[in-house]
């Protein structure tokens, strides 16, 4: 097993929550990195019908088979439960329970109503590039790595992204989406995965979307909603700050793992992604969603955006650290050009920043200090 970030945040919270709540994408390690941890509680997995039905149909009688609390799997599937969490974390000091599952849309209704207050909530997604370093895994390329993404499946089991993504999106679709009243045309909804990842990184066009995919702009809303809420899809907000220049007020859209992105993108090998118009992309993808786990792991939110003005300037991503702003730009060239700062410089001179809250990550392999901010070769990213 690969040792996860997340760990000893889960470790800690457990000391002073009587329920934990892990969350994440179907497939991003949770079963694996609670029951290593929690190896002391029972384990049940809701999903399994005849536990479901348990629970379901007498959830006192289940309850009262784990005096000290268990891990309960895909825990969307049995809200009901919650209330009865709710009072037995109430009246037995002691007893600690776990909840996971894949839909924080049914999970998170759920605990604001009956556990609120008494649940740590933590997110846990793909295996980030620190962890597959620590872990021994070796990339020959940038290329590899955006290819491949970060599911634990593919380094457990050696598997090839042309193996691993038709199925774990076949699964995705039949156990999460069907769950879903809203999603009808399943093959129309995998088209919109698509459509999604050939917009990666790009300002959202709700109506652009919508019309390409052949749906009204309500249902594109909905089905970016469903993206969202299990963790397929995220949006990085626009800073509002205008500096006396209009600015872009709409999120970009990205995926959790570039290797999915990259699967719905028709990118079967890894020589695809090399030969790919959009690659710089699916590299500044890799970036924001890196710095996000960076901070899931540690158990705290992200404050970050993206900047652009009306004449196409952009930062591509703001981190805010108490009062400090640090600005990143992303190139996917291989070798340095002093323009690779040109956006930070203007940054630089629109808003005060220092140049060492400034960074460039490119797709080369050195790093060092210039005197416009920082630049990162890929392979040293959040080092």
């Amino acid at each position: 097993m690969i040792a996860r970030q997340l760990t000893d945040k889960l470790i800690a919270m457990r000391e002073k929550y009587p329920v934990l709540f892990l969350t994440g994408p179907r497939q991003s390690g949770k079963t694996t990195l609670l029951n290593s941890i929690f190896s002391d509680l029972p384990y049940f997995s809701l999903e399994e019908s005849d536990v479901r039905r348990f629970a379901l149909n007498d959830p006192r009688g289940f309850l009262s088979n784990l005096p000290l609390g268990a891990v309960l799997d895909e825990a969307q599937r049995v809200p009901e439960l919650f209330s009865y969490i709710q009072s037995i974390a109430d009246q037995k000091p002691g007893v600690h329970f776990v909840l996971s599952g894949s839909q924080n849309f049914l999970l998170y209704d759920q605990i604001s109503q009956s556990l609120a207050g008494r649940t740590s909530v933590q997110k846990l997604l793909p295996l980030s590039f620190a962890e597959l370093k620590s872990s021994g895994a070796n990339f020959a390329s940038l290329d590899e790595l955006l290819h491949r993404g970060g599911y634990p499946r593919l380094y457990a089991k050696n598997l090839e992204p042309i193996d691993f993504f038709p199925s774990y999106i076949e699964t995705y679709l039949q156990r999460d989406v069907r769950l879903l009243k809203n999603v009808g045309d399943l093959d129309r909804f995998v088209q919109f995965m698509g459509l999604c990842a050939g917009r990666n990184g790009q300002i959202l066009n709700l109506q652009s979307l919508a019309n390409d995919a052949g749906i009204s702009p309500n249902t594109a809303k909905s089905w970016l909603s469903v993206l969202q809420a299990s963790y397929i899809v995220f949006l990085l907000p626009p800073y509002y700050v205008n500096f006396n220049k209009r600015i872009t007020k709409t999120s970009k859209l990205y995926f959790y793992d570039t290797g999915l992105a990259a699967s719905l993108l028709g990118l079967r090998r890894q020589e695809d992604v090399l030969n790919y118009h959009g690659k710089g992309a699916l590299f500044e993808n890799f970036a924001i969603v890196e710095m996000l786990k960076k901070h899931w792991n540690q158990g705290i939110p992200m404050d970050a955006w993206f900047w652009q003005d009306h004449s196409g300037k952009e930062i591509d991503l703001l981190v805010q650290s108490g009062n400090i702003f640090n600005a990143y730009e992303v190139k996917s060239g291989q070798t340095f050009n002093t323009s690779f700062f040109s956006n930070l410089i203007y940054w630089q001179s629109l808003s005060g920043a220092l140049p060492e809250n400034c960074a460039v990550l490119y797709g080369g392999e050195q790093s060092f200090n210039t005197s416009n901010g920082r630049l990162i070769g890929w392979r040293d990213w959040l080092n």
